[in-house]
C-alpha cells in the first residue's frame, strides 16, 4: 500500500548484514543462537535506536530480547521467522511508556550527530516526533518493507487500523519534510536509514548466553528462596496459633465525672469548738435539744 499505487519496496534482505553462508548449518543450540545473533543483533540495535532515540536503551532492549530468546529457544528455534519474533520483542521493550519515567532522555552523541547527513538527522527527528503506533508502523512498512498484514500482525492491530497508522503517518512526514510527500522517496529514504544508522555497542553472543543463563539461575533461586520462606512461615504460624478462641478482656475506660476519693477535710475552728463542745456536754438530756450560742 503506497500513496502512488506502487508495492513498497522489499528491503528487508538488504539490511541484514552478514548473512550466514549456505551450506552451513548450525549443529548445537549454541551455535544456532550465535548465528541468529551475529545475523539480527546489529540490524535490531540500529532499528530500535530509531524509534527511541537513546542508544543505552536501544541497547538494552535488543539485550533483552536476545535473553528472552534463549530462555525459550526451542520455541524460537522452531518459529517461521526468528528475526521477526526477536524485533517484535525488542520493539515492544524498547517503545514501552514505562522508560519515560525510569530514565531521564539520554543527551545526543555528538560523535554519532556530527557523522550524521542533514536530510539523515532531520528524517530521524521528525520519526521520533510522530507517536509510537505510527512510528513503529512506517518503519516497519516504509523502512523494513513488510507488507501490510504482517505490519498488522507485528502491531497487533487490525489490517485497517494499520493501513489508517500509515497514511497518517506519511502525512505527518509530509508536513514536516514537504519532499517526503513522495511514498517511493519516503521508503527509500527510510531504508538507508535503517542501513545507515550507527548502531550502539552490543555485547558477544556468548556472553549474551551466560548473561541470560545467570538471570535465569538468579530468579529460579530468588523463586526458591521465596516458597521457602512462605513455607516456613506458614509452618511456624501453625505451630504457634492457639487451638481455641480466648477473648481478650475489653480494656478499660476512664469514668470521669467522679470525685477522687480521699482523707476528711481539716477542720475549721467553728468546728473545732462545735466538737469540743459536743464532748463536755452529758451524751443525753432535754438540754440537748435546746440551741445555744457558740
Amino acid at each position: 500500500m503506497t500513496g502512488s499505487g506502487a508495492p513498497a519496496p522489499d528491503v528487508r534482505n538488504t539490511d541484514w548484514p552478514n548473512p550466514p553462508a549456505v551450506g552451513i548449518e548450525p549443529r548445537t543450540p549454541d551455535e544456532a543462537f550465535d548465528a541468529l545473533y551475529a545475523f539480527t543483533a546489529p540490524v535490531l540495535v540500529r532499528q530500535a535506536y530509531l524509534l527511541t532515540g537513546r542508544r543505552v536503551l536501544s541497547q538494552r532492549s535488543v539485550e533483552r530480547a536476545f535473553h528472552l530468546a534463549w530462555a525459550r529457544w526451542p520455541e524460537v528455534a522452531v518459529d517461521r521467522d526468528p528475526a521477526g519474533w526477536l524485533r517484535a520483542a525488542a520493539y515492544e521493550y524498547a517503545m514501552s511508556p514505562w522508560h519515560r519515567l525510569r530514565s531521564p532522555r539520554e543527551r545526543p552523541d555528538p560523535v554519532a550527530r556530527a557523522q550524521e547527513e542533514p536530510d539523515e538527522r532531520a528524517l530521524r527527528e521528525t520519526l521520533l516526533s510522530l507517536p509510537a503506533s505510527y512510528r513503529r508502523t512506517l518503519l516497519l512498512y516504509d523502512g523494513l518493507g513488510l507488507d501490510l498484514p504482517e505490519t498488522a500482525a507485528e502491531t497487533e492491530a487490525s489490517t485497517p487500523a494499520t493501513a489508517n497508522r500509515l497514511l497518517n503517518a506519511r502525512k505527518a512526514v509530509a508536513v514536516r519534510l514537504p519532499e517526503l510527500a513522495d511514498t517511493r522517496l519516503l521508503q527509500e529514504r527510510l531504508g538507508t536509514l535503517v542501513r545507515v544508522t550507527t548502531p550502539p555497542p552490543l555485547g558477544e553472543a556468548p556472553a549474551m548466553r551466560s548473561g541470560c543463563e545467570r538471570r535465569a539461575r538468579f530468579w529460579t533461586r530468588a523463586a526458591i528462596a521465596f516458597t521457602v520462606l512462605i513455607v516456613g512461615a506458614t509452618g511456624f504460624t501453625l505451630a504457634t496459633a492457639p487451638t481455641r478462641y480466648e477473648p481478650k478482656p475489653s480494656p478499660g475506660e476512664r469514668v470521669g465525672g467522679v470525685p477522687v476519693t480521699g482523707g476528711p477535710p481539716r477542720l475549721s475552728k467553728q468546728d473545732m469548738m462545735l466538737r469540743d463542745k459536743l464532748r463536755r456536754a452529758p451524751a443525753t438530756g432535754p438540754h440537748r435539744l435546746v440551741p445555744q450560742p457558740l
